[in-house]
C-alpha cells in the first residue's frame, strides 16, 4: 500500500501540498488530476525518490518494483526490439550470468539459469516486445532499426514500450499519450486496463482516464482529495460538492452577519453585554466554510461565421503530397481524393500517424499545392488554420499584443489597441502578460495565444490539426464548448476522443493512401482498428487491410479498397450532410450511443450550471472588488446555458430519428 502521511511539499517558495494524508491500495489504477503547476509531476518525483518531502512521510513497500517512462528521448544504437527488452533488467541479468556460466563451462550453473529463465518467461520476451512495438504503431520493418534512426516522438514511444516491458508492481505514467495517435491510444488503454499492479497516471485526455482508472486524486490549492470512480464520476461529484459548499458558505455568511450586527448594536449596553459577549465567543469558535472555488479556465467563443460560400472547397480526383524538382520526384501521399465541403459540416479526421491526415489538412489550407486533379476554393472563404506545430510559428521575441497588432494589420482590421487588449484579456493575456515576450510562455499559454489569433480572424472554415496537444483538461473543455457553438465548417484532426465526440457529426478515414467517409462512430472505429490489427498479424504485416467499413473512396476504382459491409457503406459523391441520419435499421446502434453520450453531457453541464447558480446567488459575488471574477462566471454561465440548450435539442432530434425504426 502507498501512504502519504501528513505530507508537505514545496518547490522553491511555492507550497504544493500541505498536511496531506492519502492511501492507495495495491492494484488500484489512480488518475492524478489538477491544474497545471499544482504539483502533480512533483508527487510522481516524490514516489521515485527524486524529491524529499518537507515534512510528513511517504510509505512505499520496499519490495515493490517501480516502472516509469524517462522524460528524455533515448539515444542508443541498439535495435528497437532489443532496446525494449532491456526494460526487463532481471531478464538481462540472468542472460549475462548464463553467458558467463557457459563461457566457464559450468554446466550445473547453466542448467539452473536456464530453469530460471524459463520461469521468467524469457523465451517469449522477443515476441512480447514486438507486440508492444506493433501496438504502439511501429511497422514490422522498423523492429530491427536502431533507436537513433527514429524521430523524437517515436523515441518516446520506444521509451514507453520499454516501460511496459518492465516487470513492475507500481507503474507511474506522466502524460503517456502525448506522442501517440488515436490508434495507439486505443491499444494502450486496453493494455493498461489489464495491468495487474498499482498504477498512477497523469493525463489531459479524459476519455483515456475514464478507460484506465478507477480512483481519482484531485490536487487543488495544496490539498489532495480522493474520489472513487473515473474522471467523469469525479467531475459530477466535484460539481455537487461545490454546490453544497457554496450553499453552506452563503448560509454561514448570513449567520455571521446577523451575529456581528447584534454585537455591534448591543455590546455597549449593560443589559445585553453578556449576550453580546457570548456571540463574540461563538464567532471565535466557528469553523468557517470557504467559498466554493472551481477552476476558472479561459472562456471564449468564435464569432458568427457569417455568409459562407457553397461549396466552400471542392476536390475532384486530387493527389496530395509534396512537390519535388519535377513531377517524377514528387512524393504523393494521398491519391484520388474527391471531397466537397459545404457550410455547417463538422468533420473529424481519423487515421494512424503517417497516413496523411496532416497532408490533407495542409492541402485544404493552401499550404500544399494539389499535385493532380482539381481543387476549387469558394469565394469569401475565410480559413482559420491551427497546425500541429502551430506554437512553433509564434515569434519568441514578440508579445501577444504585438502578434495581434500585426495580424490586425494583415487582415485590414481597424480595431484600436484598447480593443485588442480587451480581446486578449478574454484569453487571460492581460496586464503585463499582454506585452511580455512569448519566449518564456508555457506550451499551454502559447497554444492559447495561437487559438486567440485564429478566433480574431473570424473564420468560416476551421482546420484544426491536434489543437489540444499542449492544453490541460480545463482548457480542452473550454475549446470543446467554443467549437460546439461555432456555426461555421469544422475539419478536426485530434486524438482527443471527447473533443471529437462532442464536436464532429461525421468522420473521414485516411488510410492506405485513400480518403473516404467513415460511416460510423468512434466505437465503430475502435472495432475497425481491432479487425485491422488481427488481420495484419495473421498475414504477418500491419499493412494488410481487412474488409473494413467505408474504406472505398467516393470516386475510386473498384479495386482500390475492399468492399464495405452494407450497414457501413459510405455516402456516394461527397461527405454526407451535417446531421444526416441513415434510414437503415442497422444504424440504430450509433444513434443510441449518441443519445447516451448526450445524456452524460447534459448531466455534466447541468451539474456545473447548478454550481454556478449557487455562486451567482451569493450577494458577495457582486461586490466591486470581485467584478472581474463575476464577469467570468457570468460568461461561463451563458456559455453553459447555450451549450445545454443545444445538447438538449440534439438529444430530442436523436430520439426523433430513432422513432423511425419503431
Amino acid at each position: 500500500m502507498i501512504r502519504f502521511q501528513n505530507l508537505a511539499l514545496r518547490r522553491g517558495a511555492k507550497l504544493l501540498v500541505s498536511d496531506m494524508t492519502v492511501q492507495i491500495a495495491p492494484g488500484e489504477h489512480v488518475g492524478l488530476v489538477g491544474d497545471n503547476g499544482s504539483g502533480k509531476s512533483s508527487l510522481i518525483s516524490l514516489l521515485l525518490g527524486e524529491l524529499l518531502p518537507d515534512s510528513g512521510d511517504v510509505f512505499l513497500p520496499a519490495h515493490w518494483r517501480v516502472a516509469h517512462v524517462a522524460q528524455h528521448a533515448p539515444h542508443s544504437e541498439r535495435e528497437a526490439t532489443e532496446f525494449v527488452i532491456d526494460g526487463d533488467r532481471e531478464l538481462r541479468r540472468l542472460e549475462t550470468e548464463l553467458a558467463r556460466a557457459e563461457e566457464a563451462h559450468d554446466g550445473h550453473a547453466a542448467g539452473e539459469l536456464h530453469a530460471l529463465l524459463a520461469d521468467h518467461d524469457s523465451y517469449t520476451a522477443r515476441s512480447r516486445a514486438e507486440s508492444l512495438l506493433l501496438g504502439l504503431g511501429f511497422k514490422p520493418a522498423q523492429l530491427t532499426d536502431p533507436v537513433s534512426s527514429f524521430s523524437g516522438g517515436w523515441k518516446m514511444r520506444l521509451a514507453l514500450a520499454q516501460t511496459l516491458m518492465t516487470p513492475s508492481d507500481l507503474m507511474l505514467l506522466d502524460e503517456p499519450t502525448n506522442h501517440l495517435d488515436l490508434d495507439a491510444i486505443v491499444w494502450l488503454e486496453e493494455w493498461l486496463s489489464r495491468y495487474p499492479g498499482t498504477m498512477i497516471v497523469i493525463s489531459h485526455d479524459r476519455d483515456f482516464l475514464d478507460s484506465v482508472i478507477g480512483v481519482t486524486l484531485h490536487l487543488d490549492e495544496g490539498k489532495l482529495k480522493r474520489y472513487g470512480g473515473n474522471y467523469s464520476t469525479f467531475e459530477r461529484e466535484r460539481a455537487i460538492q461545490l454546490t453544497v459548499q457554496q450553499s453552506a458558505f452563503v448560509k454561514q455568511q448570513a449567520h455571521i452577519a446577523h451575529l456581528e450586527s447584534f454585537i455591534a448594536r448591543f455590546k455597549a449596553k449593560a443589559s445585553k453585554a453578556r449576550q453580546a459577549q457570548s456571540r463574540v465567543k461563538a464567532l471565535e469558535r466557528m469553523t468557517l466554510v470557504a467559498p466554493a472555488h472551481a477552476s476558472s479556465p479561459v472562456q471564449f467563443e468564435f464569432a458568427d461565421a457569417g455568409q459562407s460560400p457553397n461549396p466552400m472547397i471542392h476536390l475532384d480526383h486530387v493527389s496530395c503530397g509534396y512537390a519535388g524538382a519535377d513531377a517524377a520526384s514528387a512524393k504523393i501521399i494521398l491519391k484520388n481524393v474527391s471531397l466537397t465541403l459545404t457550410p455547417g459540416q463538422r468533420i473529424g479526421v481519423l487515421g494512424a500517424n503517417g497516413q496523411g491526415k496532416t497532408t490533407l489538412v495542409r492541402t485544404l489550407a493552401g499550404e500544399l499545392q494539389a499535385l493532380g486533379g482539381d481543387l476549387v476554393i469558394g469565394r469569401n472563404l475565410a480559413i482559420g488554420y491551427f497546425a500541429q506545430h502551430e506554437i512553433e510559428r509564434l515569434r519568441d521575441d514578440d508579445s501577444p499584443l504585438g502578434h495581434l497588432i500585426r495580424l490586425a494589420r494583415d487582415i485590414g482590421s481597424r480595431a484600436k489597441e484598447g480593443e485588442l487588449r480587451a480581446f486578449l484579456g478574454r484569453f487571460d493575456f492581460s496586464g503585463d502578460m499582454a506585452v511580455s515576450k512569448v519566449a518564456p510562455f508555457s506550451g499551454g499559454e502559447k497554444a492559447r495565444l495561437a487559438l486567440a489569433l485564429i478566433v480574431f480572424r473570424r473564420p468560416n472554415l476551421l482546420l484544426l490539426d491536434e489543437p489540444t496537444n499542449h492544453l490541460d483538461l480545463e482548457m480542452r473543455e473550454s475549446l470543446t464548448m467554443a467549437l460546439a457553438q461555432f456555426d461555421g465548417t469544422l475539419i478536426l484532426v485530434s486524438h482527443d476522443r471527447h473533443l471529437l465526440r462532442s464536436t464532429a457529426d461525421e468522420f473521414l478515414l485516411v488510410a492506405d493512401g485513400a480518403v473516404a467517409p467513415f460511416n460510423g462512430d468512434l466505437d465503430d472505429y475502435r472495432q475497425w482498428l481491432e479487425q485491422r490489427t488481427r488481420a495484419a498479424r495473421s498475414q504477418g504485416s500491419r499493412l494488410a487491410t481487412p474488409t473494413v467499413p467505408a474504406m472505398a473512396p467516393a470516386h475510386a476504382q473498384p479495386s482500390a479498397a475492399p468492399a464495405a459491409p452494407e450497414a457501413m457503406a459510405p455516402a456516394a459523391g461527397k461527405v454526407r450532410a451535417r446531421g444526416a441520419v441513415s434510414a437503415t435499421p442497422r444504424q440504430r446502434k450509433p444513434i443510441e450511443r449518441e443519445i447516451v453520450r448526450l445524456e452524460q453531457d447534459i448531466e455534466r453541464l447541468s451539474a456545473e450550471k447548478l454550481a454556478l447558480d449557487a455562486v451567482l446567488a451569493d450577494p458577495g459575488a457582486y461586490e466591486a472588488q470581485r467584478q472581474s471574477e463575476l464577469a467570468k462566471t457570468l460568461a461561463r454561465h451563458a456559455v453553459l446555458a447555450k451549450t445545454l440548450e443545444a445538447a438538449e435539442a440534439d438529444w430530442l432530434s436523436r430520439h426523433e430519428a430513432l422513432q423511425q425504426f419503431d
